[in-house]
């Protein structure tokens, strides 16, 4: 399996619109940080009689940012097969509109999963996707609707949802075999860690140094990879108080920052 960081940071991205501190102004390229999302590469697609849907699906999107458009030239990404929604924040929804081009690539619509409430405030900021007249000729995503009640398969693969809380707000992170994200949280309840019992390797909000009303600080994300005993961990939804180089300096061995364009083999 195969992960591709497409965005590392926080939810005006970085640099932020004019500022002129240390790391907007950066020239290292790590410290540009187009807003969170990753894609997975789950191998080879394998038949299945069961589900041809699931076991069509190797490439897998976790939220569709602003930047998506972006991300995916920049990657070279071109196929996703199914997307995984997070929650519905501007800043892991708002490219929901360029789906569409995915549809016309792959000549089908596209399944996304998310909880009842996601699906819901999608359905509600993206109506003319979901509600007729639909516009002849084109130019509107076409996608099917998947709620996520707990576990499920996908390619070759469970994908399993990890209730968090991003502030007071419930939202999902996903564990796929010895891997988790676990982004836009700054609690993990008590009923989701043995959800993560044995995982390997995981990429994890940690906002900034000071503590944060929704978001993991540093050194909480620092403690949480320490409890569960990854051998890998990756932060992200970074905002511009962190420069990659000197903070990946200080941090334990096996934590670093994450940044766009990042590859991490599972």
């Amino acid at each position: 399996m195969r992960i591709t960081v497409l965005g590392s940071g926080t939810s005006q991205g970085v640099p932020f619109i004019a500022c002129n501190c240390a790391v907007c102004t950066s020239s290292d390229p790590r410290d540009k940080r187009t807003r969170p999302s990753i894609l997975i590469d789950l191998g080879p697609r394998a038949a299945s009689h069961e589900s041809p849907i699931a076991s069509a699906v190797r490439y897998v999107l976790v939220d569709t940012t602003p930047d998506l458009r972006q991300q995916c030239l920049v990657n070279h990404v071109d196929r996703v097969d199914a997307i995984l929604f997070t929650h519905s924040h501007a800043d892991h929804i708002c490219g929901f509109d360029d789906i569409r081009r995915f549809n016309q690539l792959q000549q089908t619509s596209m399944p996304c999963y998310g909880d009842e409430e996601t699906l819901a405030d999608l359905r509600r900021m993206f109506s003319y996707v979901f509600t007729g007249p639909k516009q002849k000729g084109g130019g509107v995503p076409q996608v099917r609707t998947f709620v996520i009640g707990g576990p499920f398969t996908l390619g070759a693969a469970e994908v399993v949802p990890v209730p968090l809380l991003h502030g007071i707000l419930p939202v999902l992170g996903f564990r796929v075999g010895a891997f988790a994200y676990l982004t836009d949280c700054n609690h993990i309840p008590d009923a989701s860690w043995p959800l993560l019992d044995g995982v390997t390797t995981i990429v994890i909000d940690a906002l900034r140094r000071r503590p944060h009303s929704t978001h993991f600080s540093v050194d909480e994300a620092v403690a949480v990879a320490s409890r569960l005993g990854v051998d890998r961990a990756y932060f992200t939804h970074i905002t511009h108080d962190l420069g990659h180089a000197d903070t990946c300096a200080q941090l334990p061995r096996g934590v670093e920052l994450a940044y766009d364009g990042l590859v991490i083999d599972v």
